[in-house]
């Protein structure tokens, strides 16, 4: 299994690539996790929030991989337990399913995009900044690795 980041943003600040990298390095390396960044597209004024958003998805859909499963990061979406997430994590890896997690622009995903995702997933209710999806997506998938693995690490 194959897990991308798939992200509309711009480069992030020190702290979100350094906790990006603490996590990363201690996932599973067959995992290959990657963050793929895709331009966001301009915002001038005017500009229309549902073609600035279908132009991101365009981007977007470009960088999937080929038979990834989509999930969508929305924070509508299903809201999990760490338990759940390591759960799903283990179903996916069992159908030999790639995974690319979707983070939209500062408009959010194209509705067109969310409805082609199988799933939506919550981190949060909250709207977060995208410096902290990176930082607490990475910190989740190592903490559910860490529980299909029975290490310590998780003490929910």
């Amino acid at each position: 299994m194959k897990v991308r980041l798939l992200t509309v943003s711009h480069k992030q600040p020190a702290w979100v690539a350094a906790g990006t990298e603490d996590y990363r390095r201690r996932l599973p390396r067959e995992w290959g996790f990657a963050i793929v960044e895709v331009k966001p597209e301009p915002r001038t004024a005017g500009a229309d929030r549902q073609k600035v958003q279908a132009a991101e998805a365009a981007r977007l859909r470009a960088a999937v991989p080929k038979g990834a499963c989509l999930v969508a990061l929305d924070e509508r979406g299903e809201a999990w337990t760490t338990q759940q997430f390591a759960q799903r994590l283990q179903r996916w890896q069992q159908e030999g399913r790639d995974l690319a997690f979707l983070a939209g622009g500062a408009d959010g995903l194209d509705p067109d995009l969310l409805a082609a995702a199988p799933v939506r997933l919550s981190l949060s209710a909250l709207t977060l900044p995208h410096g902290l999806v990176r930082v607490l997506l990475v910190e989740q998938l190592y903490r559910a690795a860490t529980l299909l693995a029975g290490h310590p690490y998780h003490r929910g």
